[in-house]
């Protein structure tokens, strides 16, 4: 038996030699987004992050001795910590799987859209934006789908394009913050040891003052914006109502749901409950769609949403993307990036590596304010060396965990200020997989749109006005007692 094994080695390396895993990694993902775009988390990101892991192991064991048996008992303490997200993920894709055939994201949408107006429509984008996104965890699906309906609204309202992309954006993001169902959330969370529901309940501190500053913005633009266009919904409309059959009993589901949340059920079982009432709401609402899912079989068809890929045809194809679910093995790509993504992690902390880079950042901060600033600082480095939200999100949350519980302070700040630096910057950098993803789909280049995504530029700034008044920031008075609470 190991006591000491997972111990970082008494040899610290110089911050130099420490920076070579990192570095040779930005090389190799610069090099995998160039070859494969959008498509490289499908396999480019992890064979990149393996090479990096190898190296920096190699190097560790040659040139400081340090024996396998240190990597291999961190890996298995760091691939165990992240169990539980694993888990999470394919309930997650049973969710998003099972809320869509179910009818009640339709439902939410077919409604959500008709409230829109030409003199609102920038404001009513990023909501219903991120009341898509709350509902399916997904910026990218958001974006995909409803945003580029949305994109072609606003065409034929005459709304700047690059107004329209900020407002979709916006919306997107928000929601891939705020939602229970997103993978960057749960791994924000889990990362740093808090638990997913305090998480968000923390972010809404510096969440709630950006989303509302950027509605604001958003409405004083649009009721300044003089269109005769009339807007054209119908055939959305028309297309949800023919396919699914909307009733407003769907949305006990998300009532429901929000009221475990509220009650603080742990996120596991509420994510399954939950998934669990719409599959019943879809025996009841939709049988005709599980009917079509399960080659006529209304129970293989409820089972196939919850696992696999489902494809509704209503007639009209950006509804037709809109409705497309990918189930449990959907989530399995970010699965794997996240495994590889701890591999990495992990050869980073044994080695030593994480501690001479944080000492040398850190060497400098002598206040609460210097803490989240530099926290701050390194999510959007990472994020424009690395070029992965994923990634940024988990070696900031490994430089800064021990940085955090050492001056006595929660791990949810350590969380919400990754989250805040990492999660929504990714966007607005356009050799991100993020950046390179939204702008090919919205058709608007990332420093076109940048300007007007004011809730991404917000949310950091809004981190650190927090920081700086110290509002709800309190210190613990036993580091131990911080991973008790979680």
């Amino acid at each position: 038996m190991h006591t000491n094994t997972a111990d970082t080695p008494q040899r610290i390396p110089h911050p130099l030699v420490a920076t070579i895993p990192l570095v040779v990694l930005i090389a190799v993902l610069a090099v995998v987004i160039r070859l494969f775009g959008s498509d490289a988390l499908t396999g480019g990101s992890q064979i990149a992050l393996l090479m990096s892991t190898a190296l920096c192991i190699s190097i560790t064991m040659l040139c400081y001795r340090v024996p396998w048996s240190v990597f291999e008992e961190r890996l298995k303490q760091t691939i165990g910590s992240v169990s539980v997200t694993i888990v999470m993920l394919l309930l997650i894709g049973m969710m998003a799987g099972t809320w869509m055939v179910s009818g009640v994201v339709p439902t939410l949408i077919y409604y959500g859209v008709q409230l829109m107006s030409p003199q609102f429509f920038l404001v009513s984008a990023c909501v219903i934006c991120s009341l898509v996104s709350v509902l399916s965890g997904s910026s990218w699906t958001t974006i995909a789908t409803i945003g580029v309906a949305l994109l072609g609204i606003g065409n034929a309202l005459g709304v700047s394009e690059a107004w329209m992309a900020g407002a979709i954006i916006s919306g997107a993001y928000f929601g891939d913050k705020m939602s229970p169902l997103s993978d960057t959330t749960i791994l924000a969370s889990s990362s740093t040891g808090t638990d997913l529901f305090r998480h968000i309940r923390y972010m809404l501190i510096t969440t709630v003052p950006s989303i509302t500053l950027t509605l604001i913005i958003f409405l004083v633009a649009g009721l300044g914006t003089a269109s005769r266009t009339e807007l054209h919904i119908s055939q959305y409309a028309d297309g949800l109502d023919a396919t699914f059959h909307i009733s407003l009993w769907t949305l006990l589901v998300p009532i429901l749901t929000g009221v475990l949340i509220w009650r603080k059920v742990p996120s596991l079982i509420t994510l399954f409950a939950s998934a669990v009432m719409a599959g019943l709401l879809a025996l009841i609402l939709q049988p005709h769609l599980l009917s079509t899912i399960g080659d006529g079989n209304v129970v293989r068809g409820l089972f196939v949403t919850c696992f696999g890929p489902t494809q509704v045809t209503t007639g009209y194809a950006p509804l037709d993307e809109l409705v497309a679910t990918r189930g449990m093995a959907g989530m399995l790509d970010t699965i794997w990036l996240i495994i590889c993504a701890m591999c990495f992690g992990s050869a980073m902390v044994a080695s030593g590596n994480i501690e001479s880079l944080t000492g040398l950042l850190l060497r400098h901060v002598r206040s609460r304010f210097g803490l989240v600033s530099s926290t701050v600082g390194t999510g959007l480095f990472l994020n424009t060396a690395t070029g992965d939200q994923f990634i940024s999100i988990v070696l900031t949350a490994d430089m800064y965990r021990d940085a955090y519980r050492r001056e006595g302070y929660e791990s949810r700040l350590l969380s919400r200020t990754t989250e805040d630096a990492a999660t929504v910057t990714s966007v607005l950098i356009p050799w991100n997989t993020c950046g390179l993803t939204q702008s090919t789909v919205l058709g608007v280049a990332t420093i076109t749109y940048l300007p007007y995504c004011f809730f991404n530029l917000l949310s950091p700034i809004s981190t650190l006005v927090v920081a700086a008044i110290g509002w709800r920031i309190r210190r613990k008075p036993q580091p131990a007692a911080d991973s008790a609470a979680v």
